[in-house]
This record gives C-alpha cells, sequence and structure tokens, in this order.
C-alpha cells in the first residue's frame, strides 16, 4: 500500500520529534501567547480555547470550520460543561488563522488512524504542536473535530482553566482548593458563603500554568453535553447576517471569471482575447499557464465576456480518453494483477479450491463531484509585502500557507477572514484547491484592489477532484453445509482511509487486495472517503451471499457478528424500528446494510417500491448510530439526515463522466440531486453505548447506497451492482429481472 502525503508528513514529522520537543519546551504557554496576541483591554485567556471578559462573558475559540455541520456549538459546549459555565453568557469565535491554533489534537488522532506504531505516540503527543504549526494544519475532516478535537482540546481545555479559577479563588481566599465548588459561571465557597464570578477572579488565574492532566467530568456530572441545543449559527443564517466566503465585498472591488484547461494536465497555448477586451466594465485579460480569466467590475460582465475569448490549450496523451476506456483500463488492471495486500486472514485460496460452492460479483462505482452549494471562491488584496484573503475553507492555515507562498510574502503577512462554508465535503481542503487558490492569489497580485475569483458551477464541477471511481471483483466460497469459508476483494485503487475495505463478518479465510490503476482524473477526499464506494460493495455482496444460503440478510449478518456487539447492536435497533420482517403492503421491500466508519457504528433500513413506472421510490430510512455517546442529539439528528440524503443523491443520480479527456457534466441539470419532494422520511435512534466519541459528519453516508439496491433486489430480483440506481432498467421485460 502507497503512503499518502499526510502519512508522510506525519512520520517524517514523528521521526525529527526529537528536534521538537526542545523547541515545544521552549515555547510560552498558549494561553500566554493568546493574551500578549489577541486578548484585549481586561480580557484574559485562560487556555488558549476560553476568553473570559469581567463582565463574566465567556468566550470559547473553536479551531474548526463551520459548514453547516454543527460544530461550533458541540465543541463549545464541550468546552462550556467542563469549565461549569453558564451557557447564557457563553460566546462562540471562530479561531484565527495563526500558528497558536494549530491544531495538534488532530495530530494525535490521524496519527493513530495512519498507523503510526505506539512506540512512536509519545513522541507524537509530545511534538503534536509544533508538527501542526511545521504543517499548517487547521482542517475540518475526516468526522475528527468531536472526536479529537473535543475529547482532548475542548474539554480538557474546560477542566484546565476551571481548576485555575478554583486555584487562584482558593490563593485570594487563602483557603484550600478541595473546598471550593463551581457553578454557573461562578465558584464558592460554602463553609464561608463567598462566591466569585469567573470574570473578576480571570485576571489571577490566567497568571497560573495549566494543569497537565485536569480531570474531566464522567457522564452523571454533565450539565450541558446531552442536550439538544440549538446550533448557534442558526439565526444568522435565517436573517442573512451570516458571511459566507461569497459574502465579501467591498466598494473598489473587482471581478474575476476563470476558464481552465479542460483537459486536466493541460496547459494555455494561445487566446483571441480581442472581443473580451471590448466588452463594458472589462478591466484585464490574464493569461496563467492552465488557465485564462477575465476581470471585470462585476462578476456577470466578466462571466459574458469570457465566454468571448477564444482559447487554446495544449494537446497531450488523455485527450481520447473516456469512461469506457478507464473502465476498460481497470478491467484489465483486475485481470492482470492480484495487487497489494490490503488484509489476508487465513488461506482463501486453499478455501475457494475446495468449496462446493462459489459465488462471484463484479461492482462499480462512478467518479462523483461535492457539488457544494457555495461554489469556490477566494477574494483575495495584495497590498505590497501585505495579503488580505476572505475565503470559505476547510484548513484555514493551509491556505494561509499555500497563499504566502504564490504571493511571496512571509505567513504572518497573511491578514485571513474566515467565513461561514456553504457545503466542504472535503471539496474545501487546500490539499485538493491548491490551483484554485493559486489563480486567484496570482490573479489578484495585478491589481491593487480586492479580486473576487469565483469559479462557475460549471467549473467547479468539471475542475473538481473527484470521489474515485472504483472497480471490485468479489469470490466468495461455501462448504458442503452451506457456510461460508472464504471472501476474496480485488479492487482499484488508492486507499485513502486504511481499512475502509475490511468487513467484520466472522468469515474464516479473507484475501482483500488493491491494484493501482491510475488515470489523470484528480481525486481527493469525498463525504466519508474511502467508506462510500467500499460500503456499497461489501453490504451487497454480503447481501448476495446471504441469499445464496437462503437465510434472512438481516440474521445472516447477526450470526456472523458475534464477535461485535456494536455492530449488533444498531442493527437490532435499526431491524425493529423498522419492522423488519414483517408483511409488507403496496409492493415495498426492506434493505439493510451496516458498517463502521471514523469511530461510529451505522445501520440503516431503506422502505422502497417501484412506481407506475417501475422506477424506486424510497419511503423510508430507519437509521440507528452508535457514535459513543451524544454531545448535541440535535444536531447528530441533522448530520445523519444530511448524511443520508446526501449518499442517496450518490446511490440514485451521481455520476462524473468522461469524454474526450474531459468532465462531461457541468450544472444541476446533468448533475441531478435529491430534492425535498423525492427525500424519504427519515427516523434516527441514537444509541449510547458509552464507548468512545465516534464522528459525525460522515458516518451516515455509506450504508445507504447497499440499503437501497438490496431492497431494489428484493423488488425485482435485479442486483444493482453499478452505480448511479438511475441507469438501471427496472421494467418487467428488463433482461436482467429474475422475477
Amino acid at each position: 500500500m502507497k503512503i499518502n502525503r499526510r502519512q508522510f508528513i506525519i512520520a517524517s514529522a514523528v521521526v525529527g520529534g526529537g528536534v521538537l520537543i526542545g523547541y515545544s519546551a521552549s515555547q510560552p504557554s498558549r494561553h500566554r501567547r493568546a493574551n500578549d496576541e489577541i486578548a484585549q483591554g481586561a480580557e484574559r485567556f485562560v487556555t488558549s480555547f476560553i476568553k473570559i471578559e469581567p463582565n463574566n462573558v465567556i468566550t470559547i475559540y473553536v479551531p474548526h470550520s463551520e459548514m453547516g455541520q454543527g460544530i461550533h456549538t458541540s465543541l463549545a459546549m464541550m468546552a462550556a460543561d467542563e469549565l461549569d459555565a453558564n451557557w447564557e453568557y457563553v460566546k462562540i469565535e471562530q479561531a484565527p488563522a495563526i500558528d497558536l491554533f494549530a491544531n495538534g489534537h488532530l495530530i494525535k488522532g490521524f496519527a493513530g488512524e495512519f498507523g503510526v506504531p505506539d512506540a512512536l505516540m509519545p513522541l507524537v503527543n509530545a511534538t503534536a504542536f509544533p508538527i501542526a504549526e511545521m504543517i499548517n494544519l487547521q482542517i475540518t475532516g475526516g468526522s475528527s473535530s468531536i472526536r479529537y478535537t473535543g475529547e482532548s482540546a475542548m474539554r480538557v481545555a474546560g477542566a484546565a482553566a476551571r481548576e485555575m479559577l478554583m486555584e487562584a479563588s482558593a490563593d485570594r481566599w487563602k483557603v484550600s482548593r478541595v473546598e471550593l465548588t463551581t457553578e454557573l459561571g461562578y465558584v464558592h465557597h460554602n463553609a464561608t458563603g463567598r462566591s466569585v464570578s469567573f470574570g473578576e477572579i480571570a485576571k489571577e488565574a490566567a497568571l497560573l500554568e495549566p494543569p497537565e492532566n485536569p480531570s474531566v467530568k464522567n457522564r452523571s456530572q454533565f450539565n450541558i453535553m446531552g442536550k439538544a441545543l440549538s446550533r448557534s449559527d442558526i439565526p444568522s443564517k435565517v436573517n442573512g447576517t451570516a458571511m459566507f466566503g461569497i459574502d465579501a465585498h467591498s466598494k473598489d472591488m473587482l471581478f474575476a471569471a476563470i476558464k481552465l484547461a479542460p483537459v486536466f494536465g493541460t496547459t494555455l497555448v494561445s487566446a483571441d482575447i480581442s472581443k473580451a477586451l471590448a466588452q463594458p466594465g472589462v478591466e484585464r485579460v490574464i493569461e496563467l499557464e492552465e488557465s485564462i480569466a477575465v476581470v471585470a467590475d462585476n462578476y456577470w460582465r466578466a462571466k459574458n465576456a469570457l465566454a468571448l475569448v477564444d482559447a487554446t490549450f495544449s494537446t497531450s496523451e488523455n485527450d481520447s480518453v473516456s469512461s469506457d476506456s478507464i473502465e476498460s483500463r481497470f478491467n484489465s488492471a483486475l485481470a492482470q494483477s492480484d495487487g497489494s495486500k490490503d488484509k489476508e486472514i487465513g488461506n482463501t485460496e486453499s478455501a475457494i479450491s475446495t468449496a462446493t460452492d462459489i459465488i462471484e460479483a463484479s461492482y462499480r462505482v462512478p467518479y462523483l463531484a461535492h457539488a457544494a452549494m457555495e461554489p469556490m471562491n477566494w477574494t483575495v488584496h495584495v497590498k505590497g509585502k501585505t495579503v488580505e484573503v476572505w475565503t470559505s475553507t476547510q484548513d484555514a492555515l493551509g491556505t494561509v500557507g499555500r497563499i504566502a507562498n504564490i504571493a511571496g510574502v512571509p505567513e504572518n503577512s497573511v491578514i485571513f477572514h474566515h467565513t461561514y462554508c456553504g457545503g466542504g465535503f472535503g471539496r474545501r481542503a487546500p490539499l485538493i484547491n491548491t490551483n484554485m487558490i493559486d489563480h486567484a492569489t496570482l490573479i489578484a497580485k495585478e491589481f491593487d484592489v480586492p479580486v473576487k475569483t469565483i469559479f462557475s458551477r460549471e467549473d467547479d464541477m468539471q475542475q473538481d477532484h473527484y470521489r474515485p471511481s472504483v472497480h471490485n471483483n468479489f469470490k466468495a466460497s461455501f462448504d458442503s453445509n452451506g457456510n461460508v469459508t472464504a471472501w476474496e476483494s480485488r479492487f482499484t485503487g488508492p486507499i485513502l482511509v486504511p481499512g475502509a475495505s475490511h468487513i467484520p463478518y466472522a468469515i474464516k479465510n479473507q484475501s482483500i487486495r488493491v491494484v493501482e490503476a491510475d488515470t489523470h482524473v484528480p481525486l481527493g477526499p469525498w463525504r466519508s472517503v474511502d467508506h462510500t464506494q467500499q460500503t456499497f460493495f461489501t453490504e451487497s455482496f454480503i447481501d448476495e451471499i446471504a441469499h445464496r444460503t437462503g437465510i434472512n440478510p438481516y440474521q445472516f449478518r447477526l450470526d456472523l457478528l458475534e464477535r461485535h456487539p456494536r455492530h449488533r447492536k444498531v442493527l437490532e435497533v435499526a431491524a425493529q424500528a423498522a419492522g423488519y420482517g414483517r408483511d409488507l403492503t403496496n409492493g415495498r421491500a426492506l434493505g439493510i446494510a451496516v458498517q463502521e466508519s471514523f469511530g461510529s457504528f451505522v445501520a440503516e433500513v431503506a422502505e422502497v417500491s417501484l412506481d407506475e413506472n417501475r422506477r424506486p421510490v424510497i419511503h423510508k430510512v430507519t437509521c440507528a448510530i452508535d457514535c459513543g455517546w451524544a454531545v448535541n442529539p440535535d444536531t447528530i439528528e441533522a448530520q445523519v439526515e444530511s448524511g443520508i440524503i446526501y449518499g442517496l443523491t450518490a446511490a440514485m443520480y451521481g455520476e462524473i463522466t468522461i469524454e474526450n479527456g474531459q468532465v462531461v457534466q457541468g450544472n444541476f441539470p446533468e448533475y441531478e440531486m435529491i430534492r425535498m419532494s423525492t427525500s424519504p422520511e427519515i427516523e434516527v435512534h441514537i444509541i449510547e453505548s458509552g464507548e468512545a466519541l465516534g464522528g459525525l459528519g460522515e458516518p451516515a453516508t455509506p450504508p445507504i447506497a447497499a440499503a437501497v439496491t438490496n431492497a431494489i433486489y428484493i423488488l425485482t430480483g435485479q442486483r444493482v451492482r453499478n452505480l448511479p440506481i438511475k441507469n438501471h432498467d427496472f421494467s418487467e421485460n428488463s433482461p436482467l429481472a429474475r422475477v
């Protein structure tokens, strides 16, 4: 398995961590830096995430991007609860894009996920923040915010601040700290009846050093966590005052519309710009290596003028690439190579060779675009050696670093305005937006006023970094008693998330291998990353195996999950709630699927029928999720609903195709979405297992495709092995139907 870029960076940093230990030890406490660099007047940072004002208003700084997932509210709840703050006096702020808020807690979490050896983890923990600063890590992604930053940073910061406030109060009153309690923003000494607000004692507390291992609450002590609280970002999004990147505006602003090379990897050769320059409001046409841009006094004029540019781009060997040729390439790669090991258990080859029965199936998913509602945009103002930026991003520090490099200025000379994101799903991570960030910065360097570069919907869809198209060939074997003896999987790479292709089922012999088959199509993380395709593959094929054995697919799964109680529990809850096994009327069927991803366990049951044209209708999705425990049940329910809708869109309609080396789809008429009229009822059941916190932004997306297609099989006898579902014919005359 190839090492990815982030693995390499983290591993390299860890190897050199001995140097960073000394660096880290020599730096002032992070809350002291916050007081020196950010605090104003009588404000005091007690920890780097928590600022307290004399009037007892507490501001919690959140280092993650708010993309509609409610993370600002949930993370603030975790800190405020441990602090024993009064929630009515809590304000939430986006942490600025400075290295003080580089998120070292993600380093610790990702290091474990990416297989850093246990022996090196103490070094990782000791150097996490210097590493995060070194690689400009402030990313929101991988469903990591709650389980890493929330658990290791926000709760600890709140607990540490509480102890510091109590210690300062004990010093003031000359009493033992064990005699003190805290409640709703006050420290109390019950023996004497004295009380002091956090705001009154914050100045003294800020002089102390935070405890290294403060004691956090057990769940019975929570006052804020576990409650369904309204999100802090909702009011401004309802009344229109919320600031997204595309909302940036100034009186002297210019606007850029840009045309990139239509075939990935080609360059601009020539352009006839005369007609564009003659249009009203056009300031300049800028030719770059891979693109051409028109800059005008408003975006509409820039876009219309750009359409008049006759641009010629270089040719390449990829000009003839199509979806059909890519499919042939994948099939050929799978036929010619056994790939590299992903997981091997037992002796699969021997089990298959001696089997009584064998089942084989090939599955395929297409490329997918992210299709965030807010198109990509950057407003950049280059002012000599200073650059000011307004944009929506999933990694503010990473974006700052990239812009500084292109503009040729120090990173501390970039003034960054971190706005709300109108959807992300991996699309707004700078690692897959470098060309776009680069273009916007290079264009802005040509002017002395802010320039807003906007990617049209067509630009966004045709210049994305896509969810990979993946092919997977399966084989399973049975003994004379009908028991499954082997599971064989061969799929085209890359692997972005290790373990996504693994199964929890107790099959004695397993061989799972990845075959590299690169194309010129740029790839990137998409909501749930590898789990989106692998769960469709594995939960569909296990369903095939169940039907082959004649055992109910739900019971078949339970029988093979004896060693996985959390998988079993979500399956049982979802099945029971959906009425799995009941007699259905009106030609409906229930399909089921289960998956663990990002530390959370999700089972989904889809209730499906066929309309008068024999097209699938999804009536209801019942979901059970075990994410450890609920920080904010309202957010959990919303994220599950969002993940299911996103996954349904992909399953039903999602497809990026390639012709002549370039993407065909350009806007929503060719890239259809689930609409309100076609959205199913969604019922969410939250299971409180008390285990470690899992992620929420992505885990509900992977199971839905298989749940729907497994139901379709019951209705039609037709096994959907290739997505999207829209491409399949379920008519009674279909040659694929077996009913």
